[in-house]
């Protein structure tokens, strides 16, 4: 019985589990709410920071910002720049952001595409959220 969905030794050492760091860490990449985009933003290659802003939407050059920070110190995605006149700068997921957006988070997506409604309609918040902006 070690072996819970996919999670080994989960049942046996849940405590251990739920007070290791790189849990905490990697459940840390989702609790901002611009840095996964951001990197599905680069799955298709390296991007200019004005391509991925545009190719995003909606995002603010700040929340811009503060997410490649985060992710670059993560090492998740790299800056490369280039001497040319004017300076070009790219930004890339690197092989361990590549992880991330092709196991865990492709996962997540295919778990809300089958389950998103009924997460949606399950959440109180929710359904006021989308009054309010409604």
């Amino acid at each position: 019985m070690g072996d819970h969905h996919g999670m080994s030794g989960y049942d046996e050492h849940a405590g251990e589990l739920v007070a290791d760091c790189r849990l905490r860490a990697a459940t840390d990449l989702f609790a901002h709410t611009w840095d996964p985009v951001v990197l599905v933003g680069l799955l298709g290659g390296a991007r200019r920071r004005s391509e991925l802003r545009a190719e995003i939407g909606g995002i603010s050059d700040k929340a811009l910002t503060e997410a490649l920070r985060r992710l670059l110190g993560h090492g998740l995605i790299e800056r490369h720049r280039y001497a040319q006149a004017p300076p070009r700068v790219e930004y890339a997921l690197t092989p361990l952001g590549l992880s991330l957006v092709e196991g865990p988070m492709r996962a997540l997506g295919e778990w809300v595409e089958e389950h998103g409604d009924a997460l949606l309609e399950a959440d109180p918040l929710a359904e006021f959220d989308t009054h309010e902006r409604g």
